[in-house]
């Protein structure tokens, strides 16, 4: 096992500086040795952080990607970019070798789901997308719960990304930045072309664990259904004038977009996109229902068969967190300094990315889990062009039903595992 790996970090913008300032720079057992970025206002930024979380400047600071892959003593690279770019960089990184982590997002087409696939089996490097939720308090305790068989057999999963992005995301230049006219974030040029469930990773990452998918079980069909799209135009007028550029675009992405899954298993699964109409409170709207009982995430409720009937939902979460914590989120909570973003679920999926690569083994989230999760907005869109049923391909070419153990550790995924000898930090 190595003490120590070396990373090259590609994408300095908003983003990826908040996950260097709070996940990779606070970490002892990574070196930072190049920095990737087509704006030099970003690397001198992420620099910064860098600097003042006690790391030396990294050596390489380019906007030269293949430079970076060239370079041997790279063992790892964290792709950080906009969602146009990442599926092609993913794919160079593992073809020079290196141990791939991608943020979170949709590949455009599903030919570069397949183009992913056949390089991660051509080469037998690891891909892994860093979806955080996966290790959040609430989505652990449910595998868990899970694992000891308090759902019973589970039926139903939901999920949401339900978000009002508008001006933390969509607008965000137009808000913060006085001189700004223009609107550059890659995020809302999909929304004014594209129609498709383009964010579902956050709930589909913990629901994929909780269903066994890629390991016994597996999406067969998907069907999506989209509302007309009317929140962003009614925003731009409301904030930017009814003479906007902003006021004055047909956006095609639906404001509530809902997508339905069936799985081999017969389970089912329901994710929803709501981004663009006010609404008081993010949600992931994270809910499993199981023929002994249930999680529902909306109202921070566990009920399981043999509890006395609720008149009134008042949350019991806490309780259950209590009886049924994860061992490593247990961990976690009993640190004093909790580090990373979105309650330290950042910091835990870099960190099993990080164990992954220290140890040479393949990581939490596979390649197979990575690139199902990044199909479903190719997927979604072509449903909802054809008005049709689609057929979710089987990315594992029949291994699904006869999958190798998975890795065994602090962070696995796929089962419980209690492992106090490796450390958080």
């Amino acid at each position: 096992m190595k003490e120590a790996i070396k990373i090259a970090y590609v994408g300095c913008g908003r983003r990826g500086r908040n996950v260097m300032k709070k996940c990779f720079s606070m970490m002892s057992d990574v070196d930072i040795v190049a920095l990737c970025d087509i704006q030099a206002e970003n690397l001198e930024k992420t620099k910064e952080i860098i600097v003042n979380n006690g790391k030396p400047v990294p050596p390489i600071m380019t906007s030269d990607y293949d430079k970076i892959l060239k370079n041997p003593e790279i063992d790892a690279v964290i792709l950080m970019t906009g969602w146009d770019d990442r599926t092609a960089m993913a794919k160079k990184a593992m073809l020079a070798g290196k141990y791939t982590a991608v943020e979170v997002g949709c590949c455009e087409t599903l030919e570069e789901c397949f183009d992913l696939i056949d390089t991660y089996e051509k080469t037998g490097v690891p891909l892994m997308m860093l979806e955080n939720c996966c290790y959040d308090r609430r989505e652990l305790m449910t595998l868990n719960m899970r694992e000891k068989g308090l759902f019973g057999e589970i039926v139903h999963c939901t999920g949401a990304y339900a978000h009002y992005l508008p001006k933390e995301e969509l607008f965000h230049e137009l808000y913060n930045d006085p001189n700004a006219t223009e609107v550059t974030h890659y995020r809302l040029a999909h929304y004014i072309n594209s129609n498709r469930e383009s964010y579902p990773t956050h709930e589909l990452g913990p629901i994929s664990k909780i269903l066994n998918l890629n390991r016994g079980n597996r999406m067969v069909s998907l069907v999506s259904v989209a509302s007309k799209a009317a929140g962003l135009k009614q925003h731009a007028k409301d904030h930017f004038g009814e003479d906007s550029k902003y006021a004055n675009i047909d956006y095609k992405q639906g404001d509530i977009f809902t997508t339905l899954i069936t799985c081999a298993n017969g389970e089912t699964i329901r994710l929803t996109l709501d981004t663009t109409l006010p609404r008081p409170y993010y949600s992931r709207d994270y809910g499993v229902r199981g023929t002994k009982g249930l999680y529902m995430e909306e109202r921070k409720t566990v009920f399981l068969d043999g509890m006395e009937e609720i008149k009134e939902v008042v949350s019991n979460e806490k309780e259950y967190f209590e009886k049924y914590d994860h061992p490593l989120q247990r961990e976690f909570q009993s640190l004093k300094e909790k580090r990373g973003g979105h309650g330290g679920m950042d910091y835990l999926v870099c960190r099993a990315f990080v164990e992954s690569v220290k140890r040479g083994t393949n990581t939490p989230i596979d390649a197979y889990d990575t690139v199902l999760w990044m199909s479903i907005g190719a997927l979604s869109e072509e449903s909802i062009k054809t008005g049709r049923i689609v057929e979710v391909p089987d990315f594992t070419n029949g291994k699904w039903a006869h999958r190798e153990p998975p890795v065994l550790g602090k962070y696995c995924l796929d089962v419980v595992c209690d492992d106090p000898e490796t450390p958080i930090y």
